[in-house]
């Protein structure tokens, strides 16, 4: 329990989860523990690796594992949490992405070992008759107790048709695959506790929720989301996981260190404390971090790195180069805007012109890098300077034909 309790927002209801793992010790039949994932995007971040750490440690604890691909499920797009309706994705995206998020899941959760089921196995093969019959257990009363729903009807924003369905699928994913534990985050806790219910309804045993707090993103605000581009994923390169957790909001130092390591929690408590530079605990974060997805190695490596660019105020080894074709130059010259885009710093001229006017813009010889504080610059430049956008990312000019 001691395990199953850290870093838990919730377990609903502990006093069952407690008999359940007394009554796995005495028969030795290990626990069903069941984690739903709907492929949404193609890459996993420490934040949705939250639960999935959650679902390895009970595969240490000697239980199984059962993890749900919700090849239905985000077709229609889980409304927990959201304030509008989601775009709603084919099934060949969700496919692909449901590929890409396997390969990273095994970096994770010993997936030789887990059952892994595609929720479309049941609800592909439904009549629809027999969809209406699954409809019928819950009330659309019971839907929009939810605050997301009740705020988005207050609002006046659309709920579509589908979106009331969702809870009822990833509700019926529990009866179907016979789970004793649901796993996810605290947003997930009204959907976990209607599979409960509709377990009692198909006179099934009944699951407990283990629900872990949701993790905000690096603006220390909102949820941590690729789309919000406030993340840190799990296979992005060691010293970018690296630079990015070193600029965690001090505030959320606890809170990263319980959800993304496996420190003890005496150890956290030391290097919160006033024994340790602030700096120095963040280090340890950042290092802990990319061992967790990488080795100690890579972890020396990045964290090499980071002190050689900033602390020693050297460049990074290895500079990823931009090519700038001749013709976009004007005497020499380049508008800071076009060669933002060129580096890939930017996916838009207002995203680059934002990028310049906060001031995190530097550009000339590796030596004397200077600010660029106007979006309407026309900048000179030549082969071998140094374009630099915040704390961590830089490129080498490479003038082209």
């Amino acid at each position: 329990m001691q395990v199953i309790r850290r870093g838990a927002a919730d377990v609903v209801p502990e006093s069952e989860l407690i008999e359940k793992i007394e009554g796995s010790l005495s028969t030795g039949e290990p626990l069903r523990v069941k984690l739903g994932l709907d492929p949404t995007a193609p890459d996993i971040h420490v934040g949705n690796a939250v639960p999935l750490h959650k679902l390895r440690a009970f595969q240490d604890l000697g239980h199984h594992a059962v993890l749900i691909v919700g090849d239905y499920t985000a077709q229609v797009g889980d409304p927990s949490g959201q304030n509008d309706m989601r775009p709603q994705l084919s099934r060949d995206e969700v496919m692909e992405y449901a590929r890409t998020y396997l390969d990273q899941v095994g970096k994770i959760v010993d997936t030789d070992e887990a059952e892994i089921r595609y929720n479309g196995e049941w609800f592909g093969q439904m009549k629809f008759g027999e969809v209406i019959q699954l409809a019928a257990r819950l009330t659309v009363a019971r839907c929009i107790e939810r605050d997301d729903f009740a705020n988005r009807m207050a609002a006046g924003r659309p709920i579509g048709l589908h979106e009331l369905l969702y809870p009822l699928m990833q509700a019926y994913d529990s009866v179907v695959v016979r789970s004793d534990v649901e796993l996810g985050g605290a947003d997930q806790i009204f959907n976990i506790l209607l599979g409960r219910e509709l377990q009692r309804q198909f006179g099934a045993p009944l699951q407990v929720a283990v629900t872990n707090p949701l993790l905000e993103g690096l603006d220390g605000v909102q949820k941590m989301s690729k789309s919000k581009g406030n993340y840190i994923g799990i296979t992005e390169p060691p010293e970018t996981q690296f630079g990015k957790a070193m600029s965690i909001p001090d505030r959320l130092m606890k809170k990263f260190f319980i959800l993304t390591t496996d420190f003890s929690l005496e150890r956290i408590e030391h290097l919160l404390s006033d024994q340790v530079h602030p700096r120095d605990a963040k280090a340890a974060l950042a290092e802990a971090i990319v061992r967790r997805y990488y080795d100690q190695q890579a972890a020396d490596d990045a964290r090499a790195a980071f002190d050689r660019v900033f602390r020693e105020k050297k460049l990074p080894e290895d500079l990823e180069e931009v090519s700038v074709p001749l013709s976009e130059l004007r005497e020499g010259r380049i508008w800071i805007v076009k060669l933002l885009r060129l580096a890939g710093f930017a996916e838009s001229n207002g995203r680059a012109r934002r990028l310049v006017e906060q001031g995190g813009v530097r550009l000339g010889p590796p030596e004397a890098l200077s600010t660029v504080d106007d979006p309407d610059a026309e900048a000179p430049i030549s082969d071998g300077m140094v374009l630099n956008v915040g704390k961590r990312r830089f490129r080498r000019v490479k003038l082209g034909s």
